[in-house]
C-alpha cells in the first residue's frame, strides 16, 4: 500500500501513517508529487495542490483522496467520481479557528481596531476618532449552523448577544438547544446588526448576498465571510458599503485568491480583509492533519467511508450496518448481468425487513455497480455507480419494505430490452447468499466460479452436467436446484473456472436453454 502525502501535514498524522504495517509512505510537496503517482493508492492533499483528470490519470491505483480541510475546490470531484476514487474532507476540524477568527473580526470592526492600530503607529492618538460600539446586546445573524456556525453561536453567547439563524436543513430543536431562533432569511436580513456566512458553496448559495439581499437587511449592518468569496457578490457589496447601508464587512475570502490587483473592496476602509486564514492555526492543522489519516486508515483497512464528499455520507456504525447488505447487492447486480438476456434499461431494489430502515444509498450504488461491472472497461464501484447509469442511460429506483420479524432481504430486479430478471439474496453469516431467481427458490453462494443454468424440467440433465463437467476436468463444489411450472434452474459452484468450450459442449443437450458462466473475483 503507497500512501502519497503531497502538502505539509501534522507531524503525528505522518507517524499515524507510517505505523502502519507494509505500508509505503511518501511525503513529498506540490511541485514534487506527480512523479510518485503511478503506483499510488491514496493521496493526501490541503489546498495548494489542484487534483484534475490529468492528475487522475496519472495514478491508475488510486483509491482515495484525503483533504486535510473542509474545501475540496481544488480537486476536479467529476473527475474523481469517474475514476472511482473516494474523496473525502475533515468538516470541523478547524471549526473553533474560523469561529474564533469571526469573533475576532466582528471585534475588529466594533472598535476599528486595525485603523487604530494603524493610527498610533504613524504617530497619532485618536480617540475621538476612534469611538466604537459593544457587541452585547447587538443581535446576530448566522447563515449556517453546520459545526463553524455552531462554534460562533456559542461564542457569541459570551458576548451576550442576541442570535437568530437560518439554516433550512436544521432541526428546530437542535436550534433551541443552542438557545437560537430560527428565522427565514428576510428576517434575520431586517434584524440582524452583524451577519456571518457559514453556508456551503452550491448552485442556491452563490451570491446569495446580493442587491436584493442588502436591500432587505438593517442600516449600518456589518457582514462577515470566512466561508467561500463567492457566496457574496463582490459588486452588490461595494455598492452597499459606498451607500453606508453597510457599516463594515470583514472578508477572509474572496471570489478570487489572492484578489487582483486593484480589487474595489480593498480600497475601502471599512473593508477589512485577511488572506484565508480562519483555519490556519496550529490546533486546527494538527487536528485535520491527524483526523485525514485516521479517516485514509479507516477506508483502506476496514472500508469505512468517513465523510466521503463524492458517495454517501453516513457514520462508522450505519456504515457496519449496511456495508454486508451492500456487498450482497453488488454480487446480486452481478449475478443478474451474466445470466440476464438482451441491453440493461432499469435496475430496481426492494428492501425488505430491518434493512429497509436503513439509509440505503450505500447499497443501491454498489447494486447499480455490480450490474454494470460486467460490461464495463472500468471498474464500477459505489463511487462512480450513478455517473456511469446516467451516462449509459441506465435508470434505476427504490422501495422500502418494513417488515416487522421479517428477515433482512434484497431483491433486484434488471430490466433489459428482452424482459425482468429478479433475483433475491439475503446475508448468511457475513457473507452473500441468493435465495431466488425468478421468484423460484434457489440457494447458494455468490462467491468463486458458478455456472448458472435454465432448462425445461426433464430428467437426464443434471447427470448430463455432471458428465460434461466431469469429462473436462471440472470439479463440482456445490449443486443449487430449484423448479416451479415444468421449469428448472441450477446454480453449480466449481472450482475452477469453465472456459467456454465446455459452455457449448452442455449446450448440445436440448432441454438446456440457458446456460452462464457467472465469476466472482471476491
Amino acid at each position: 500500500m503507497k500512501i502519497l502525502v503531497a502538502e505539509p501535514l501534522a507531524a503525528a498524522g505522518i507517524e499515524l501513517l507510517k505505523a502502519q504495517p507494509g505500508w509505503d509512505v511518501v511525503v513529498s510537496n506540490p511541485k514534487e508529487y506527480a512523479q510518485h503517482l503511478g503506483d499510488t493508492d491514496a493521496l493526501l492533499v490541503r489546498s495548494a495542490v489542484k487534483v484534475d483528470a490529468g492528475v487522475l490519470a496519472k495514478a491508475p491505483k488510486l483509491r482515495v483522496i484525503g483533504r486535510a480541510g473542509v474545501g475540496v475546490d481544488n480537486v476536479d470531484l467529476k473527475a474523481a467520481t469517474a475514476a472511482g476514487v473516494l474523496v473525502m474532507n475533515t468538516p470541523g476540524g478547524n471549526a473553533v479557528s474560523v469561529a474564533e477568527h469571526t469573533l475576532g473580526l466582528m471585534l475588529a470592526m466594533a472598535r476599528s481596531i486595525p485603523q487604530a492600530i494603524a493610527s498610533t503607529k504613524a504617530g497619532k492618538w485618536e480617540k475621538k476618532k476612534f469611538l466604537g460600539t459593544e457587541l452585547r446586546g447587538k443581535t446576530l445573524g448566522v447563515m449556517g449552523l453546520g459545526s463553524i456556525g455552531r462554534e460562533v453561536v456559542r461564542r457569541a453567547r459570551g458576548f451576550e448577544m442576541k442570535i437568530v439563524a437560518s439554516d433550512p436543513f436544521v432541526n428546530p430543536q437542535a436550534a433551541t438547544d443552542l438557545g437560537v431562533s430560527l428565522a427565514s432569511l428576510d428576517e434575520l436580513y431586517a434584524h440582524s446588526d452583524y451577519i456571518t456566512l457559514h453556508v456551503a458553496l452550491t448552485a442556491q448559495t452563490q451570491g446569495i448576498l446580493n442587491d436584493a439581499a442588502f436591500a432587505k437587511m438593517k442600516n449600518h449592518v456589518r457582514v462577515v465571510n470566512c466561508a467561500r468569496g463567492e457566496l457574496i457578490d463582490g459588486e452588490a457589496l461595494a455598492r452597499a458599503v459606498q451607500s453606508g447601508k453597510v457599516a463594515g464587512a470583514a472578508l477572509d475570502v474572496f471570489q478570487t485568491e489572492p484578489p487582483a490587483a486593484g480589487e474595489p473592496l480593498l480600497a475601502f476602509d471599512q473593508v477589512l480583509a485577511t488572506p484565508h486564514i480562519g483555519g490556519s492555526t496550529e490546533e486546527a492543522q494538527e487536528i485535520v492533519g491527524v483526523r485525514i489519516v485516521e479517516q485514509v486508515v479507516e477506508y483502506l483497512q476496514n472500508g469505512v467511508a468517513l465523510n466521503a464528499v463524492n458517495v454517501p455520507a453516513m457514520t462508522a456504525e450505519q456504515y457496519r450496518a449496511v456495508a454486508p447488505y451492500a456487498a450482497l447487492a453488488e454480487h446480486l447486480g452481478a449475478f443478474a448481468a451474466y445470466v440476464a438476456v438482451g441491453n440493461p434499461k432499469a435496475v430496481r431494489l426492494t428492501y425488505q425487513g430491518k434493512i429497509a430502515e436503513q439509509n440505503t444509498a450505500l447499497i443501491r450504488n454498489a447494486g447499480i455497480a455490480g450490474v454494470l461491472s460486467r460490461s464495463l472497461a472500468q471498474k464500477a464501484n459505489v463511487v462512480n455507480a450513478l455517473q456511469f447509469a446516467a451516462d449509459r442511460g441506465l435508470s434505476y429506483a427504490e422501495q422500502h419494505e418494513t417488515m416487522t420479524g421479517r428477515k433482512s432481504t434484497i431483491r433486484l430486479e434488471l430490466e433489459t430490452d428482452s424482459g425482468v430478471t429478479t433475483v433475491e439474496g439475503a446475508v448468511v453469516f457475513d457473507r452473500p447468499r441468493l435465495t431466488q431467481i425468478d421468484g423460484i427458490p434457489c440457494e447458494a453462494s455468490l462467491t468463486g466460479h458458478l455456472l448458472f443454468f435454465k432448462n425445461d424440467d426433464v430428467p437426464g440433465v443434471i447427470g448430463w452436467i455432471g458428465s460434461v463437467l466431469g469429462k473436462n476436468n471440472i470439479n463440482i463444489g456445490n449443486f443449487s436446484l430449484g423448479r416451479q411450472d415444468r421449469i428448472a434452474l441450477a446454480v453449480v459452484e466449481t472450482d475452477g473456472a469453465v472456459p467456454e468450450p465446455v459452455v457449448q459442449e452442455l449446450l448440445a443437450n436440448k432441454a438446456l436453454k440457458i446456460v452462464r458462466v457467472v465469476e466472482f473475483k471476491s
